[in-house]
């Protein structure tokens, strides 16, 4: 994975986009199941499998971007954290409403873990989307 190759002028790269977008859905997944048993109690090993599987998702994205050569890090860097930023304050209302509505131990331990792939997939799959067709500089990432 050390450069995306070029053919009629587009290049192209790993499927970090499909990925990061297929943690949201299992995620998604996940939270239908646990919200189709309110109030009763969910079956918390469906939604732990689906949040597990997700993280690895996300995981393999990770890795593939971390091998990445030849992108506009500065632009994906810049994305993702204001993405992120959105994010995560989404992901902490929704929390919040969680616990406002008395949801406790592991049932909130998986809504969380939930969250935060949804924190976190949504704002990559944002960033690596428009860092793949910027006109810049390509390199090494850079930390501004």
């Amino acid at each position: 994975m050390s450069a995306p190759h070029v053919t009629n002028g587009e290049r192209h790269f790993p499927p970090i986009a499909w990925l990061s977008t297929g943690a949201l859905v299992v995620v998604i997944m996940g939270g239908i199941v646990m919200a189709s048993y309110a109030p009763r109690r969910p079956p918390l090993g469906v939604a732990g499998s689906l949040l597990a599987l997700a993280v690895v998702l996300l995981a393999a994205v990770a890795v593939i971007l971390a091998r990445l050569r030849d992108f506009a890090w500065a632009t994906f860097t810049k994305v993702f954290k204001w993405a992120l930023l959105a994010y995560v304050v989404e992901a902490g209302v929704i929390e919040f409403s969680f616990v406002r509505n008395h949801t406790s131990g592991t049932a909130l331990a998986i809504v969380t873990g939930m969250l935060v792939v949804f924190g976190v997939s949504v704002p990559t799959t944002i960033a690596f989307t428009v860092a793949r067709y910027a006109d810049e500089p390509r390199g090494a990432p850079t930390l501004t």
